[in-house]
């Protein structure tokens, strides 16, 4: 299982009067993070964001909030969509015990062919599913790794009282502040940091 002893959190567990301040997306709550920065990548028509990426030199993390039931376990079944998405594009999948419970280290087919690591978490929450994927120098143990580790567990998820079906993405939206950086994280040796392609029913994203 996955463990939320120390974040992320629900709207639920946050005092609000803490005087921490967070960079508004609707469906997350940013706390600021000095070093790291914010990339949306959102639908000019709708102003839905459709990745959210933080980033730093070699490293950077994306995560998505998700609908879940109330039971939750969530994680476990994800677990298992991305390790067959995986497999049978050619990547290697390993189990392993993580920060953030049982995670999934990997190797997957970046956009420009070559393969990356991958570090896929997921956290089950209060109605919610937060997913997490680590990528270059944060996809392995290190200083990278930690400070957005540390950033994912100060995340708070909004999920809002409406009905929604199980997997289906939480909406987030555009801050009201300026949060976005054009240029892409990127790997040690110059070349840009790439999203892995996964499918599956709670894991499709809006292009």
């Amino acid at each position: 299982m996955s463990s939320r002893e120390f974040g992320p959190w629900d709207e639920a567990e946050i005092d609000f009067s803490d005087g921490i301040e967070r960079l508004d997306l609707g469906g997350l709550l940013v706390k600021a993070t000095p070093g790291v920065d914010v990339q949306v990548q959102a639908d000019e028509a709708t102003g839905s964001v459709t990745q959210l990426t933080f980033a730093q030199p070699g490293a950077a993390v994306q995560v998505q909030p998700y609908a879940a039931p109330k039971s939750g376990g969530m994680w476990q079944d994800v677990r298992g969509q991305i390790r067959s998405s995986i497999t049978k594009s050619g990547g290697l999948v390993e189990e392993v015990n993580g920060t953030f419970g049982v995670e999934l280290q990997t190797q997957v087919t970046g956009d420009d062919g070559k393969m990356q690591p991958a570090r896929f978490a997921g956290i089950d929450g209060a109605r919610w599913f937060l997913r997490a994927v680590f990528l270059g120098a944060a996809a392995k143990p290190g200083p990278e790794a930690d400070i957005l580790e540390g950033l994912v567990r100060d995340l708070v998820v909004v999920r809002g009282g409406d009905a929604m079906p199980v997997g289906a993405p939480i909406p987030m939206k555009l801050p009201n502040s300026p949060a976005s950086h054009s240029a892409p994280a990127v790997l040690p040796d110059g070349r840009p940091i790439l999203a892995p392609f996964i499918r599956g029913p709670e894991l499709t994203e809006t292009r």
